[in-house]
């Protein structure tokens, strides 16, 4: 730990402060001005759309203007965008809503890098430490996120208006942060490095396969089921003082396992970690599927975070062995665009199943992409034991 991850370690926290508030509130505010019901969840669908949109660009700018100066462009965009929906709500623009939402995609196609970046501000030996410690800041959006929407809920005249503008407050903290992380010089070129590789050469390695569909299909289990969780929670009459405590509790489960998620992964490997939030997963559907009371929904969506923790921050680990540092905004980028373009058909699909055909079946429907992810492991783990895995050092340290 030193200075400049401690204060990457905030920046995520603010970040999943952001997410955590859309999360919770862009899918009532949806359902209460959206033409029709099974429409409720497209502000939730708008910013992952907006980030899948935004991940190539995001990886350019990030080329060409450096980690620190597109954070910061990622950081008034958020500002920007916060104000719109804010906007949008008090004069009841569902539209605008939607527009808002799917402007601050960009800066969350920007923040999914800082995971990335932990590994840069600190010894090669330390990266997957680095990795879990960023994660782990999502605690601090655990905390503010929930409690920021139940208490800005009714502060102005338009339910959850204020607290739009509360994250717009929550964005000037994150400039502030960022703006004062020194971050390594990109690397560069020399005359003894190989040529940097193509996309399709990248992602015809079967590293670089398994860590892009369980980061994609473990985000888009997890932002299925938690995105429809508050019109779950509506539909069966619990108060919302109950849903934001859920919600709560989901995103400690995603984010406290990280003070421990690199332990774990150098002691048992990266694989068996992964399969172990295969194995949550599964246990968070046979518990949604038992119940419909605060207790399952608690511990349901508390489980599905920590099984979401292992199988992402594994997946983020697992793809630095599939690139070079010349590489990196190329296969950061690519995952990124696989993992945005994931949640927006689960953003859509959790709306339109969880009104139409219920949270049941929104949970049995979830087991098909959990069953892909631990296969995908299960071959990858298989070739990697026969010796026919072959990987390509990424630099000093990411072999």
């Amino acid at each position: 730990m030193n200075r400049n991850l401690l204060l990457l370690v905030l920046a995520q926290g603010l970040f999943l402060t952001n997410n955590v508030t859309f999360i919770a509130i862009n899918g009532l505010v949806g359902f209460s001005l959206a033409p029709y019901p099974w429409m409720a969840t497209l502000p939730v669908m708008g910013y992952v759309v907006g980030g899948a949109l935004s991940s190539i660009l995001v990886a350019r700018t990030q080329a060409r203007l450096g980690r620190k100066r597109s954070f910061q462009l990622g950081l008034l965009v958020a500002i920007g965008s916060a104000g719109l929906a804010a906007w949008a709500v008090l004069h009841q623009q569902f539209w605008w809503l939607f527009a808002a939402t799917l402007i601050a995609g960009f800066y969350s196609a920007n923040a999914q890098l800082y995971r990335f970046v932990g590994p840069e501000l600190c010894a090669p030996e330390f990266r997957d430490r680095a990795i879990s410690w960023v994660m782990a800041g999502g605690l601090l959006g655990a905390v503010i996120g929930p409690n920021l929407a139940r208490h800005t809920r009714d502060l102005l005249e338009v339910p959850f208006a204020a607290a739009y503008l509360a994250l717009m407050v929550v964005g000037v903290v994150g400039l502030g942060v960022i703006s004062r992380i020194n971050f390594p010089p990109a690397p560069e070129p020399q005359a003894s490095d190989a040529p940097a590789r193509s996309l399709r050469e990248l992602a015809r390695q079967p590293v670089f396969i398994v860590a892009a569909l369980a980061a994609s299909l473990g985000y888009g289990v997890m932002n299925l089921l938690m995105a429809a969780t508050p019109l779950a929670m509506q539909v069966c009459r619990l108060p919302f003082e109950q849903t934001a405590l859920v919600l709560e509790w989901h995103v400690i489960g995603m984010f406290a396992p990280g003070f421990v998620t690199g332990h774990l992964m150098q002691r048992f490997g990266v694989l068996p970690v992964m399969g172990a939030g295969v194995g949550l997963c599964l246990l968070c559907i046979g518990i949604a599927l038992s119940g419909t009371t605060i207790n399952e929904f608690l511990l349901a969506l508390f489980l599905l975070g920590v099984g979401w923790n292992f199988l992402f921050t594994g997946s983020t680990t697992l793809a630095m062995q599939a690139y070079r540092p010349r590489e990196r905004d190329l296969a950061q980028g690519a995952i990124n665009f696989c993992v945005f373009s994931t949640m927006t058909m689960t953003s859509l699909g959790s709306g339109a199943l969880v009104t139409m055909q219920g949270w049941e079946r929104l949970n049995l429907g979830s087991l098909l992409p959990v069953l892909i992810v631990a296969l995908a492991l299960s071959w990858l783990g298989w070739r990697q034991a026969s010796g026919t895995q072959s990987t390509q050092p990424a630099g000093p340290g990411l072999t």
